[in-house]
C-alpha cells in the first residue's frame, strides 16, 4: 500500500460542536467519511461511478476510534487517510485527525465492498490498482 497518506482539510464549524465548543465525538466519524469519499474521488473512484459502473459500494464493517485531544470551534484539521490492506471484499484504513501537526484522534476502519444486492463483493482490480498508489488531492 502507499505510505503517503491522502490529506483532507476540514474546518470545525459551530454545527460540529457541543455546547462547550468542542467537537461532538460522533462528528469525527463524519469527518473520516468525507475524507475517505474524497480519497476515492481523487483516485478516480467517485461513489456514483463505483455504484453505476462497477456495481459496488463500501459499507463500514468496523470502526475503532481513539480520542487523544479535543478539537474546537474554528480549528483547521487534517484527516490523513492511509489504506493499510485490501483483500477479498475488505479494505482496511487508518485515519488520523491532526491539528497543527498534533494527532488528536485515530480511527481504524474496515470497509466491506458490497454489490448491488447488498452482499459482499470482491474488490475490483481497478479499485485495488487505484488505491495501491499514492492518491493526491485534486
Amino acid at each position: 500500500m502507499a505510505e503517503t497518506p491522502f490529506v483532507f482539510p476540514i474546518r470545525v464549524y459551530y454545527e460540529d460542536t457541543d455546547a462547550a465548543g468542542i467537537v461532538y465525538y460522533a462528528n469525527y466519524l463524519k469527518f473520516a467519511e468525507r475524507a475517505r469519499a474524497e480519497m476515492l474521488r481523487a483516485a478516480g473512484l467517485g461513489s456514483r461511478l463505483l455504484a453505476e459502473e462497477a456495481g459496488i459500494a463500501f459499507a463500514v464493517r468496523r470502526c475503532a476510534v481513539e480520542y487523544l485531544a479535543p478539537a474546537r470551534l474554528d480549528d483547521l484539521l487534517e484527516i490523513r487517510t492511509r489504506v493499510r490492506s485490501m483483500r477479498g471484499a475488505t479494505l482496511e484504513a487508518e485515519q488520523v485527525v491532526v491539528r497543527e501537526g498534533r494527532e488528536i484522534a485515530r480511527l481504524d476502519v474496515t470497509l466491506a465492498c458490497i454489490g448491488r444486492g447488498g452482499r459482499p463483493a470482491r474488490l475490483p482490480s481497478t479499485v485495488v490498482r487505484a488505491l495501491s498508489a499514492p492518491v493526491v488531492p485534486a
